[in-house]
């Protein structure tokens, strides 16, 4: 599982005196934004406006991130993954605005709270509104211009958002450079492979686009059409292929990096490998990488990927260059396991050129095994074929020496595509077999074909190891008894030399389908493109199916006759390269840390000695922090926390408030005992907190970021996870945890299916299980729309209610001000005030008066205009008033609002959180 990352954000400038400059900027954006301020503890601070364009005459959602300096940059849109919204990219946006970028993320239509149907990515649609977004960027100060209307700007994107920025470099010659992820060149040929319907991705599609009622009226009657057909038409792919990337293959002309996923049985490595193909031609740099994973699941080495990308970016729009943007091709391969760990290892490969899928054919003979159905025909032959060894099998010859390959025709299998096509072979299963495909090296993997539903080819054992990089290629003989079409499923085994295990790489398979005046005469047919090592005396295992479950075969039963007409070939891509594998860490490490260890047993042991002793007098406090410092790295008198003390009782929900720079995010490590504070202590019930104290196992804690398998339901995740722990099943309490995090029925579907509010719900209920006495929640509300925010009170709130305490960082204070009991201030590193929300809030010139009617506008305006009074403003509810007091009294006040006839049903003092918030950080002048 990834480890989290840890990003503390906050809402409010640094210092009192930026607040004039925040409230400078919040007038400006009044009607068109709002701004937020996410900055991690370090500099430069990221701010981000948010705010509604209408770029295509449809309502976009926007978010604008730019980081400190005056300098012109480049701009850099990033699109978001089918299904998803902006808040998907916000982390990569707010790198790269670290970075020096404007970055610009949006919703796509149909998509988040932006307007209009999905048409996916139509030029009049989507496409046009990247545009409009350019345009857009065309017009801020900050973002460097080409010429006058052209901003330097680049686009990547994941899936959905990488497609459109390849449409968007055909169609907008604004653009200076791309780098689309996992993405497809024409969504035809994805969905309707060689005239085959992919049907069980058409219909997640479908689904996770939120139905086809979603969708433009047209896509969806095509939808409707095919999946009842079971067979795509020419207006089918017409649409399609109108609105994919290779409609404008002559037109995008600019720096591509083009990142491709192995385990995709959705946007195959032949995506990719067609946009290199069109990209180059046009005489653009473009360099490919392919990923462990992909759409099917797996690692998306999103880290490595994204430092790619800033890289590309950097060379091709800050014209760095002498920045590094990574060889023209790589590929990241995976095996064996490391014994520290148990993970997968992973290694890179490269070549200094791209070698497309078929270079450095070898030929490998093969024979009918006759394992799926009936055999025909035998024969006998000889191959000269590359490697070492000798070696004969009937039907396939002899393999020796190095040269050219021969093989006889007439080994032919012979089977059928029952009734319904069911029950279906398995290949890849969409959010399952990824997971799974990236350890096909290691011999596991998920696959099963039915007797007498496939045709079984297979070689003699190897001699010597293979690597496949790239597309398989065999000529076979098709023929269908009634002269009808054949659809096929080919893909390519590696068996172990027992025979008892075969695994499929990636768990990727190839249809065809094979019309009438097709069969009976040789064809070429593609494999699936893979990066597969194939061990010396295993066995290469060519199967055709009837049937897939990813996809829809004939419902009338046929027999299908295959003869291979020659051998089995596979590119081996002889310059791509694999990286030297690193020594393990323990043949140098274990002798250092050893050294290490011993200095800090000497050097610490005095220390450890004098840790406090347990305070029986706590032992029921969940946490006391006093006299609490901390200074800032390498500084002698700056302090991040000073002289920090506060207290929390059982059952109190508090919150943690305070500007950028208040020292919450230090205040919380020192807590989790991440780092040690210079002086002071942390007691959690009456135990000292040090990095690894054993009381910490009553701290649960969650940061953004949580990382779950997105192929494994909720349920599995959380299993998973207290597995790692080591703590028996028992003490989890899982089901206690998901009931608070009320997660319901959604527990048994994968987590890739997610809304981000329920992933926030499942990484709360992570923090959760083991049921811990304090629990540390850091901005559990990012990127919740209202409800969803509303339901992430509830858990707190329900959570607390047991006796358990909560601490919770942030930004949105009128949420604290609903859900929290108790506050702790913060500024500057030191506490500002802590104690009841209501004390807090309950003090002040502000005055809550309510009445017994509705308050119109006009009353509250006459209200705000009397003699002593700052402003009033209605309740949300309408029926009160905030009255904000300037010299008037509250008695003044009551009898004004008598001689207005207002119908005053109660008044007393009132401040909202925000207000008490500002007052006390700048001092008592709000």
């Amino acid at each position: 599982m990834e480890t989290p990352t840890v990003r503390w954000r906050r809402l409010l400038p640094r210092t009192p005196a930026r607040w004039a400059a925040a409230v400078a900027v919040l007038a400006v954006l009044v009607g068109g934004g709002t701004w937020t301020a996410v900055a991690d503890d370090g500099p430069p601070a990221v701010q981000r406006e948010d705010r509604m364009l209408r770029p295509g005459g449809v309502e976009i959602d926007t978010s604008y991130f730019t980081a400190g300096g005056s300098g012109k940059r480049p701009a850099v849109l990033i699109g978001h993954g089918f299904g998803g919204s902006k808040n998907d990219v916000r982390a990569q946006a707010e790198k790269l605005a670290a970075d020096g970028y404007a970055v610009l993320t949006w919703s796509a239509r149909g998509f988040g709270k932006s307007g209009g149907a999905i048409s996916l990515n139509d030029p009049e649609g989507e496409v046009k509104d990247v545009s409009g977004l350019i345009d857009w960027l065309a017009g801020r100060p900050e973002v460097e211009l080409d010429k006058k209307g052209d901003p330097r700007v680049g686009l990547t994107g994941a899936s959905y958002g990488g497609a459109v920025s390849l449409l968007a470099a055909g169609y907008d010659q604004r653009v200076d450079a791309i780098a689309p992820v996992i993405t497809y060149w024409n969504l035809a040929d994805a969905l309707f492979p060689d005239g085959v319907f992919k049907m069980l991705w058409a219909g997640i599609f479908v689904t996770s686009g939120g139905g086809c009622e979603k969708f433009e009226k047209k896509l969806c009657e095509m939808y409707e059409r095919v999946a009842v057909s079971g067979k795509p038409d020419a207006a089918a792919t017409e649409l399609l292929t109108e609105r994919s990337p290779s409609a404008v293959a002559d037109r995008i002309k600019v720096p591509s990096l083009l990142v491709q996923g192995q385990s995709d049985s959705l946007f195959p490595l032949g995506h990719a490998d067609a946009m290199q193909k069109a990209i180059s031609a046009n005489g653009a740099p473009v360099s490919v990488d392919w990923i462990s994973g992909g759409h099917d699941g797996g690692d998306s080495e999103t880290a490595r990927v994204e430092g790619r990308v800033g890289s590309w970016f950097d060379r091709y729009l800050k014209e760095e260059t002498g920045t590094d943007t990574g060889p023209a091709f790589r590929v990241t391969r995976t095996g064996g396991i490391d014994s520290t760990d148990g993970a997968a290892l992973k290694r890179g490969a490269s070549s200094d050129t791209y070698p497309g899928l078929r270079s450095g054919g070898r030929e490998i003979p093969l024979r009918a095994t006759g394992g799926g159905g009936a055999s025909a025909g035998t024969g006998t032959g000889s191959e000269t074929g590359t490697g070492t060894g000798t070696g004969s099998e009937t039907g396939t010859g002899t393999e020796t020496g190095s040269g050219t390959a021969t093989k006889s025709t007439g080994s032919a299998e012979t089977f059928r595509n029952p009734a319904g096509a069911v029950p279906p072979a398995i290949s890849a299963v969409p959010g399952v077999g990824g997971g799974l495909s990236q350890l096909s090296s290691l011999g596991v993997g998920l696959s099963l074909d039915f007797p007498g539903q496939f045709g079984r080819f297979e070689s003699a054992p190897l001699a010597t190891p293979v690597h496949v990089t790239g597309t398989p290629t065999v000529r076979v003989n098709v023929k269908e008894a009634a002269g009808q079409d054949a659809v096929l499923f080919g893909k390519v085994y590696d068996v172990s030399p027992d025979g008892r295990q075969q695994v499929l790489p990636s768990q990727l398979v190839a249809p065809y389908r094979i019309t009438p005046d097709q069969q009976g005469k040789p064809i070429e047919l593609a494999l699936p493109a893979v990066d597969h090592e194939f061990d010396a005396g295993h066995r290469m295992r060519l199967v055709f199916s009837a049937t897939d479950l990813g996809y829809a075969s004939p419902a009338e039963p046929a027999t299908y006759t295959v003869t291979a007409d020659g051998p089995l070939t596979v590119p081996t891509a002889p310059a791509v390269a694999t990286a030297a594998a690193t020594l393990p860490w323990w043949t140098w490490g274990l002798p250092a840390a050893a050294l290490v260890i011993a200095a800090g047993l000497l050097i610490t042991a005095r220390r450890r000695t004098a840790t406090p002793a347990p305070d029986p007098a706590l032992t029921d406090v969940p946490l006391q922090i006093t006299g609490l410092s901390k200074k800032y790295a390498k500084s002698v008198d700056r302090y991040a926390v000073r002289e920090l003390s506060f207290r929390v009782e059982k059952g109190q929900v508090l919150g943690l408030l305070g500007p950028n720079g208040a020292g919450k995010t230090t205040t919380l490590r020192m807590l989790m005992g991440l780092i040690t504070p210079d002086e002071g202590e942390i007691r959690v019930f009456g135990q000292a907190i040090r990095p690894g104290a054993p009381v910490l196992s009553r701290v649960g804690a969650f940061v953004e970021g949580a990382g779950f398998l997105p192929h494994l339901s909720g349920r599995a995740n959380l299993d998973l996870y207290w597995q790692a722990t080591g703590r028996p099943a028992e003490d989890a309490h899982i089901e206690e945890a998901l009931e608070i995090a009320g997660l319901g029925d959604a527990l048994a579907r994968a987590v890739r299916t997610y809304s981000q509010g329920m992933r926030q719900r499942l990484a709360i209920a992570q923090a959760m299980l083991g049921m811990p006495d304090l629990l540390i929640l850091d901005e559990p509300t990012n990127g919740l729309d209202p409800p969803q925010i509303r339901e992430m009170r509830d858990v707190m709130i329900r959570y607390a209610a047991g006796g358990r305490t909560v601490i919770v960082s942030s930004h949105l204070l009128s949420e604290v001000e609903q859900s929290c009991t108790h506050l702790v201030v913060m500024d500057r590193g030191r506490l500002v005030q802590a104690g009841p929300v209501a004390e807090i809030t309950g003090s002040g010139d502000m005055i809550l008066v309510t009445v017994a009617e509705s308050v119109s506008e006009p009353l509250a305006e006459k209200v705000a205009s009397l003699p002593g009074i700052g402003s009033a403003v209605r309740t949300d509810d309408g029926r009160g008033l905030l009255v904000r007091l300037d010299g008037a009294t509250a008695s003044r006040l009551v009898a004004d609002l008598v001689r207005l006839d207002v119908p005053v049903t109660g008044v007393g003092p009132h401040r909202r959180l925000e207000d008490a918030f500002l007052t006390l950080i700048s001092g008592g002048a709000a």
